[in-house]
């Protein structure tokens, strides 16, 4: 259903923002697979909250518990379960929320389809579900990259009207953890920091684009015509919180272009098929071509801010609300990770299902 994920390695995410724990389960991950905790950890450190002093204070150390199918350091074939226990919840600031909408939230739309709902900081439908999601990402980044050498970075290329100049082709990922807000153009980054802490006193928040570069793809992942390489990649990152559109290579903005400037010529290059120029970013036909996979996700203001807004109660009645609890004035340092793990899984995924398509 649609707590699931994947075809081959698929995960189940599950918990809730103020339950005992969140966690995932992974199945389909082969037996062999060296599976570190402190490299689960590492990823996880980079989503958690309370990391600087631009993301929520709420105050959660994350840590992984890794419950079923490793034994010894290596993966058994059999499921794995990794769970982190909430420990700071403070349900309690949610109380004011029980009987109201807060504007632009799933309150309303998860109250309709169920009939019940759990208040405490949106429940299921909280970021803090992602946990699971950068957890088994760490493992699927560690199958790409022993494998197949694929590299996944991802980082902040704009925050309200500030855009960075980033050459994806070069990026790092020492360059994005420099600094709080995961900008590579260090002076667009302290900029963008700056209109963080004004909009968080102001009581506002402030959304963006994430950037995403994948370099060392092979060539021949996706499968057409339903399952094409973009178009779940474009299912994994419109399905994180917050997100309200996806585009790969030139996007939207191809569409000022003609055709003659659009295409990407080829070249020989010794015994490689290239491309002069990367429109089409990385994959052609829904099959991915060797070049660097490009793709962007626009992650939309926080919701909850701190200005009276108008809404209506549980029970039809108009009425004002002022959120109170912790929360990020801006998503998107935090979601850098999270897009890093979808990309992940998506990739994990049809790796495996392409390697499943042709005999040695």
């Amino acid at each position: 259903m649609g707590n699931t994920f994947g075809k081959i390695f698929q995960i189940s995410t599950w918990g809730e923002s103020h339950g005992p724990a969140v966690g995932v389960s992974i199945d389909g991950c082969p037996a062999g697979i060296a599976i570190n905790p402190d490299e689960i950890q590492l990823e996880l450190d980079r989503r958690r909250p309370g990391q600087s002093e631009i993301t929520t204070p709420r105050s959660e150390e994350d840590r992984v518990e890794v419950l079923s199918g490793v034994f010894e350091g290596l993966s058994t074939g059999a499921p794995i379960l990794l769970m982190v226990r909430n420990k700071d919840a403070r349900s309690e600031a949610y109380d004011h929320l029980k009987d109201v909408y807060r504007p632009s939230h799933a309150d309303y739309t998860y109250q309709a389809k169920y009939g019940h709902r759990d208040h405490r900081g949106g429940g299921r439908s909280s970021a803090r579900e992602t946990i699971g999601r950068v957890a088994a990402g760490a493992i699927a980044r560690r199958i790409l990259a022993d494998a197949a050498d694929v590299e996944i970075i991802a980082y902040v290329r704009r925050i309200h009207d500030i855009e960075a100049v980033i050459e994806s082709s070069k990026v790092t990922r020492d360059e994005v953890e420099s600094n709080p807000v995961r900008c590579p153009d260090q002076g667009a980054a302290e900029q963008m920091v700056e209109r963080i802490k004004a909009l968080r006193k102001e009581g506002d928040s402030a959304g963006g684009i994430v950037e995403l570069v994948a370099r060392g793809l092979p060539v021949g992942l996706g499968e057409p015509v339903f399952d094409r390489l973009e178009a779940d990649l474009a299912k994994a990152m419109l399905s994180l919180p917050a997100t309200k559109g996806f585009e790969v290579g030139s996007g939207f903005a191809g569409t000022f272009q003609t055709g003659s400037a659009h295409n990407d010529a080829f070249y020989r290059d010794g015994d490689d098929v290239r491309t002069r120029s990367n429109n089409s970013g990385g994959v052609q036909g829904g099959i991915s071509n060797g070049e660097d996979l490009l793709c962007r996700i626009a992650f939309k203001p926080t919701a909850t801010i701190n200005k009276e807004q108008e809404t209506v109660s549980t029970s039809g009645e108009e009425a004002t609300l002022r959120a109170k609890g912790r929360h990020d004035p801006c998503v998107l340092p935090r979601a850098v990770p999270i897009v890093e793990a979808m990309a992940a899984l998506v990739l994990v995924d049809h790796w495996f299902i392409h390697r499943a398509r042709r005999l040695p």
